[in-house]
């Protein structure tokens, strides 16, 4: 609420509009530098990272190298015969004096791998047996100068890696193997380099690809299994190196760089904790938002001042309205300060010239209304917005009964029939909540409480686009059309009525053959159990005259039919001769009708075959009488002239027939 009430002042908005640009200026200059700097320190960074375990790596390739190489010269010093390799072993042992500074121990040994000479002697390994040991078994097999893997020694148990050459004859047969141990606690090997520190947390690790940490320097572990699951140290595991950001162990975003060995399959791991790396970026983040600070309370006082200054002349030009508002100032207001403050106050003075004349308007179209309505032939209401009656026409009057004195300011709704004022109500008060036209019939009631009024009555909302100001209403009297729609239903029942009784099939249907309406008699043609409204006649009958069949279109192209003998078949095999009659209704207009009357003509026809049939036949004897034998003699003479062939009559008396009768 404060914050608000606060935001209410204009001079308020424009400090704040000032500040925000500015925070925003500044924020979008410190998120640019920042993002720009940090990505630029991570492109440093991972430079740095990347050498540093380049060069660690090159660092120990080269010492693996040069021991393996020193080691290799002085085995191949030693060629001579077993017997005197195992004799003379610690005599060639004391001689290395140079290989001393290279290994932690140096070791020589038989090709059973029995240790003949060692170095320090304080290791008192003499005449132990390391032929089960992995480096033993590839020198001798594979005899080949090789680094082994890390083992755990003897001595004490301290982890180390054994360089070692093989020693041949001069027959180049293997009699033993130099071997060089090199303590991975020592410092000829990894010991100094575990110890580098990249910045101030970054650190160093050599695993091989076994998965075995030869050296940790964030835990300083040695010769422990690698329990990590980051895919770029599976990767080495897999041969791979490159740099790339990721997260140790404990969740934290460091960056890594691995880098192969060439030596042995091992790989020296860099990390390099991502905040620390960063951490330029932040400082300059944390120096800039202590800047923006300052700027911020430097310019907001003096934003404040400034503004206030400026919308001093606003503030008498509000004055000013506010008089103008009250009657209290008649005179145009006046505007001081800024061209924009003085067009506020001449667009004042314009809007209130315009209102003027906009009074003036309105009331004369009131009046132009009030004269409109009281000639017109329909009932007219003007109500308020909460439905109380302020005009209405004498037509109205007549209506209810009451003049506009007794019906001014009372609700509209009182005139409608108590039965039907429900209904009404809720739906005039939804068509104006859906901002519609509301359109109903329903009864007003009388002053004198006489027969209700039948009216048909709209209402429309009186509204502008800021307020609505109340209701329109038409009202009809249609008691007399509802009086004449009673009657012509009347009329149809009756008409339907004695439809219904005719034994004659009456039935309507539209120019596409649907069945509109039929009377109770053609469902005995139809044979359709009564489902025959909605239909197609053609479809369920086939109707035809001196064997042609009579499409839907015949009967649309003829004009009315009076008596038509045709043949009726409908979807049952059930034939009937039928007369048929049919009507055009409205023809040649959309709502164009047929109307169809099918008269059964079966008795009629059966009873003419009947008489047809005694004319010219003998009721005695069933056969054929002088009548019909004289059309049968006279048809056979009048083709007789039309045949090539001669014909004869001869008269034959078989029985004396004619002198009996």
């Amino acid at each position: 609420m404060l914050i608000s009430r606060w935001l209410n002042s204009l001079v308020n908005r424009a400090v704040l509009l000032v500040v925000g640009v500015v925070v925003l200026t500044a924020l979008l200059v410190a998120l640019t530098g920042s993002l720009l700097s940090r990505a630029e320190l991570e492109q440093q960074a991972t430079k740095q990272v990347a050498t540093i375990a380049q060069l660690v790596a090159g660092e120990l390739d080269d010492k693996l190298s040069k021991r393996r190489e020193a080691l290799t010269h002085v085995a191949q010093g030693f060629t001579m015969s077993g017997i005197a390799f195992e004799a003379r072993a610690k005599i060639l042992m004391r001689r290395q004096a140079a290989l001393k500074h290279l290994f932690d121990g140096l070791y020589l040994i038989d090709a059973q791998g029995k240790i003949l000479a060692e170095y320090p002697e304080a290791l008192n390994m003499i005449g132990m047996d390391v032929s089960s040991r992995p480096y033993f078994r590839q020198v001798s097999g594979q005899l080949t100068p090789l680094v082994s893997q890390p083992y755990r020694s003897y001595y004490q148990g301290k982890p180390a890696v054994m360089v070692a050459a093989p020693v041949f004859d001069h027959q180049q047969r293997f009699i033993g193997m130099l071997g060089g141990a090199i303590s991975l606690a020592g410092e000829h090997l990894i010991k100094d380099l575990s110890d580098i520190r990249i910045g101030k947390t970054g650190y160093l690790a050599i695993v091989t690809r076994s998965g075995t940490a030869l050296a940790n320097g964030r835990t300083g572990d040695v010769m422990q299994l690698l329990k990590s699951t980051n895919p770029i140290l599976q990767g080495a595991m897999d041969g791979l190196e490159g740099t790339a950001n990721t997260r140790n162990s404990e969740g934290e975003n460091i960056i890594l760089s691995v880098q192969q060995m060439l030596e042995v399959p091992w790989f020296v791991a860099a990390a390099w904790p991502a905040r620390e790396a960063y951490a330029p970026a932040t400082r300059i983040k944390d120096a800039f938002l202590w800047m923006l600070l300052a700027v911020i309370l430097l310019v907001v006082p003096l934003a404040m001042w400034r503004f206030r200054r400026l919308m001093a002349p606003l503030q008498d030009l509000g004055q000013q309205v506010h008089e103008r508002h009250l009657g209290v100032r008649t005179k145009p207001v006046g505007g001081v300060g800024g061209s924009e403050i003085r067009q506020v106050a001449d667009i004042f003075n314009m809007v209130m010239d315009e209102r003027d004349d906009v009074l003036s308007s309105l009331a004369e179209r009131e009046a132009f209304f009030r004269s409109l309505t009281r000639g017109a032939p329909i009932g007219i209401v003007q109500a308020d917005v909460l439905g109380r009656i302020e005009f209405v026409n004498p037509v109205f009057e007549s209506i209810v009964g009451r003049t506009l004195a007794e019906l001014g300011g009372t609700p509209l709704f009182d005139c409608i029939l108590e039965g039907d004022r429900k209904a009404v109500t809720d739906g005039w008060h939804q068509a104006l909540h859906q901002q519609a036209v509301f359109s109903e019939r329903f009864r007003l009631q009388e002053l004198n409480a006489g027969r209700p009024v039948w009216c048909e009555v709209m209402t429309a909302t009186l509204e502008t686009s800021e307020k609505v100001m109340g209701t329109i209403t038409v009202v009809r009297d249609i008691s007399h059309e509802l009086e004449v729609e009673e009657a012509l239903r009347d009329e149809q029942q009756r008409a339907e009525n004695i439809l219904g009784v005719m034994q004659d099939g009456v039935l309507m249907a539209d120019t596409g053959g649907v069945i509109r309406y039929a009377n109770h008699a053609v469902g005995r043609f139809l044979d359709a159990d009564g489902e025959y409204v909605g239909k197609n006649v053609f479809e369920l009958v086939s109707i035809d005259h001196e064997d042609q069949a009579l499409s839907h279109e015949w009967f649309l192209e003829r004009d009315d039919l009076d008596s038509l003998y045709v043949t009726l078949r409908n979807c049952s095999e059930g034939i009937f001769d039928v007369d048929l009659s049919m009507i055009h209704i409205r023809q040649g207009r959309k709502d164009e009708r047929l109307v169809f009357v099918l008269r059964d003509d079966t008795e009629r026809r059966r009873e003419e075959e009947r008489l047809s049939w005694e004319a010219t036949h003998d009721s005695l004897t069933h056969l054929l009488n002088r009548r019909a034998f004289m059309v049968s003699l006279n048809k056979c003479l009048g083709e007789a002239a039309r045949q090539s062939a001669s014909s004869v009559l001869l008269l034959i008396d078989l029985d004396h027939f004619k002198p009996v009768n």
